[in-house]
């Protein structure tokens, strides 16, 4: 018998999104079709780039922290994730 994944819920920008537990929150929202979710300064958009927790393009406010590589925290269910913007100047 082939083992059921649990799965978590998520909740991205006020919308519910479901993955699987152990999944990272960048899997998650690949997963779900989204290629970014951040803007840079510049204002073009930014998601996954190297995926191993180096670029810092896939940054994104976890539970009101800033900057959590989405790459590398895994998500666990109901957390609340918002879309960061580079306001840095």
């Amino acid at each position: 018998m082939t083992p059921v994944a649990r799965t978590v819920r998520i909740e991205v920008a006020g919308e519910p999104v479901d993955g699987l537990a152990g999944q990272t929150i960048a899997g998650i929202l690949l997963a779900g079709g989204r290629l970014s979710w951040r803007r840079s300064r510049t204002g073009r958009p930014r998601g996954v780039f190297c995926g191993i927790g180096v670029c810092f393009d896939c940054l994104v406010v976890v539970n009101g922290l800033r900057d959590v590589r989405a790459c590398q925290r895994r998500a666990v269910d109901g957390d609340r994730i918002e879309l960061q913007e580079d306001d840095r100047g």
